[in-house]
Protein backbone atom coordinates (compact mmCIF):
# COMPACT_ATOMS: atom_id res chain seq x y z
CA UNK A 1 0.00 0.00 0.00
CA UNK A 2 1.09 3.70 -1.12
CA UNK A 3 0.94 6.11 1.62
CA UNK A 4 0.63 9.56 0.17
CA UNK A 5 1.36 12.82 1.68
CA UNK A 6 0.90 15.83 0.26
CA UNK A 7 3.34 18.81 1.90
CA UNK A 8 1.75 22.10 1.82
CA UNK A 9 3.50 24.99 0.81
CA UNK A 10 3.19 27.59 3.90
CA UNK A 11 3.85 31.36 3.29
CA UNK A 12 4.67 33.12 6.67
CA UNK A 13 6.81 35.82 7.74
CA UNK A 14 7.17 37.83 11.21
CA UNK A 15 3.29 37.84 11.68
CA UNK A 16 2.70 34.00 11.33
CA UNK A 17 2.05 31.20 8.94
CA UNK A 18 -0.97 30.77 6.60
CA UNK A 19 -1.49 27.89 4.00
CA UNK A 20 -3.85 28.30 1.25
CA UNK A 21 -5.41 25.09 -0.33
CA UNK A 22 -7.16 25.33 -4.15
CA UNK A 23 -8.28 22.19 -5.85
CA UNK A 24 -6.62 20.49 -8.60
CA UNK A 25 -3.35 22.80 -8.00
CA UNK A 26 -3.05 21.48 -4.05
CA UNK A 27 -5.67 19.18 -3.40
CA UNK A 28 -6.00 16.18 -6.30
CA UNK A 29 -9.94 16.64 -6.43
CA UNK A 30 -12.59 18.87 -6.21
CA UNK A 31 -13.55 19.84 -2.77
CA UNK A 32 -16.98 19.87 -1.88
CA UNK A 33 -17.00 19.33 1.47
CA UNK A 34 -14.56 20.46 4.49
CA UNK A 35 -15.32 19.58 8.18
CA UNK A 36 -13.23 18.92 10.94
CA UNK A 37 -13.08 17.19 14.31
CA UNK A 38 -12.28 18.40 17.72
CA UNK A 39 -12.41 17.65 21.74
CA UNK A 40 -11.86 14.04 21.08
CA UNK A 41 -11.68 12.14 24.16
CA UNK A 42 -8.84 10.29 25.22
CA UNK A 43 -8.77 7.09 23.77
CA UNK A 44 -11.90 7.28 21.08
CA UNK A 45 -11.26 5.67 17.77
CA UNK A 46 -13.31 7.34 15.00
CA UNK A 47 -14.05 6.36 11.53
CA UNK A 48 -14.37 2.72 11.19
CA UNK A 49 -15.57 3.32 7.72
CA UNK A 50 -14.68 3.17 4.04
CA UNK A 51 -15.82 4.48 1.29
CA UNK A 52 -16.91 3.51 -3.02
CA UNK A 53 -15.94 6.65 -4.37
CA UNK A 54 -15.18 9.65 -2.30
CA UNK A 55 -12.01 11.07 -1.84
CA UNK A 56 -10.27 12.57 1.00
CA UNK A 57 -6.89 15.06 2.46
CA UNK A 58 -6.84 14.86 6.59
CA UNK A 59 -4.93 17.46 7.98
CA UNK A 60 -4.24 17.31 11.57
CA UNK A 61 -4.17 21.45 11.51
CA UNK A 62 -3.60 21.40 15.51
CA UNK A 63 -2.14 18.84 17.85
CA UNK A 64 -1.67 15.43 16.75
CA UNK A 65 -3.47 12.13 15.58
CA UNK A 66 -3.02 8.89 13.78
CA UNK A 67 -4.80 7.46 10.80
CA UNK A 68 -4.87 3.57 10.16
CA UNK A 69 -5.26 2.92 6.87
CA UNK A 70 -6.61 -0.95 5.49
CA UNK A 71 -6.77 -1.58 1.97
CA UNK A 72 -8.11 -4.33 2.90
CA UNK A 73 -4.58 -6.87 2.47
CA UNK A 74 -2.18 -4.49 3.94
CA UNK A 75 -2.84 -1.54 7.37
CA UNK A 76 -0.56 0.76 7.76
CA UNK A 77 -0.39 3.62 10.80
CA UNK A 78 0.39 7.37 9.65
CA UNK A 79 0.79 10.18 12.09
CA UNK A 80 -0.51 13.27 11.36
CA UNK A 81 1.53 15.85 13.20
CA UNK A 82 2.23 19.37 11.26
CA UNK A 83 -0.10 21.42 9.88
CA UNK A 84 1.26 21.97 6.80
CA UNK A 85 0.87 17.88 5.82
CA UNK A 86 -2.19 16.02 4.30
CA UNK A 87 -2.76 12.70 3.70
CA UNK A 88 -4.70 11.14 0.90
CA UNK A 89 -7.46 8.69 1.75
CA UNK A 90 -8.65 7.42 -1.41
CA UNK A 91 -11.65 5.56 -2.00
CA UNK A 92 -11.98 1.67 -0.59
CA UNK A 93 -9.83 2.67 2.02
CA UNK A 94 -10.62 1.55 5.70
CA UNK A 95 -9.83 4.16 7.60
CA UNK A 96 -9.88 5.16 11.83
CA UNK A 97 -8.22 8.34 13.32
CA UNK A 98 -7.38 7.97 16.77
CA UNK A 99 -4.59 9.28 19.46
CA UNK A 100 -5.55 12.37 19.23
CA UNK A 101 -3.81 15.30 21.49
CA UNK A 102 -6.23 17.15 23.74
CA UNK A 103 -5.80 20.04 21.62
CA UNK A 104 -6.31 18.19 18.01
CA UNK A 105 -8.25 19.54 15.09
CA UNK A 106 -8.50 16.90 12.57
CA UNK A 107 -10.19 19.27 9.52
CA UNK A 108 -11.15 16.87 5.95
CA UNK A 109 -11.22 17.63 2.46
CA UNK A 110 -13.63 15.52 0.66
CA UNK A 111 -14.31 15.04 -3.09
CA UNK A 112 -17.93 14.52 -2.94
CA UNK A 113 -21.07 15.89 -0.76
CA UNK A 114 -22.09 13.61 1.84
CA UNK A 115 -24.09 10.11 1.27
CA UNK A 116 -24.68 7.66 3.63
CA UNK A 117 -24.99 5.18 0.58
CA UNK A 118 -21.40 6.07 -0.33
CA UNK A 119 -19.83 4.51 3.49
CA UNK A 120 -18.84 0.93 3.87
CA UNK A 121 -19.48 1.21 7.91
CA UNK A 122 -19.00 -2.96 8.38
CA UNK A 123 -15.55 -4.20 8.26
CA UNK A 124 -16.53 -7.50 6.67
CA UNK A 125 -18.80 -5.73 4.18
CA UNK A 126 -15.68 -3.88 3.14
CA UNK A 127 -13.36 -7.18 2.79
CA UNK A 128 -16.11 -8.86 0.36
CA UNK A 129 -16.14 -5.06 -1.74
CA UNK A 130 -12.90 -5.00 -2.49
CA UNK A 131 -12.11 -8.38 -2.96
CA UNK A 132 -15.28 -7.97 -5.67
CA UNK A 133 -13.53 -4.73 -6.95
CA UNK A 134 -9.59 -6.93 -7.26
CA UNK A 135 -11.52 -9.83 -9.12
CA UNK A 136 -13.43 -6.94 -11.41
CA UNK A 137 -10.18 -5.38 -12.19
CA UNK A 138 -8.17 -8.64 -12.84
CA UNK A 139 -11.06 -9.99 -15.12
CA UNK A 140 -10.73 -6.66 -17.23
CA UNK A 141 -6.91 -7.20 -17.88
CA UNK A 142 -8.11 -10.51 -18.90
CA UNK A 143 -6.74 -12.68 -16.20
Amino acid sequence: MQVIKYVFQPHGDDRGQLIALEEFRDIPFRIKRVYYMYDTAKDVIRGFHAHRHLQQILVCIHGSCKIRLDNGKEKKVVPLEKPYEGLYVSNNMWREMYDFSPDAVLMVLASELYDESDYIRNYEDFLEYVENCDDTAAKGKGE
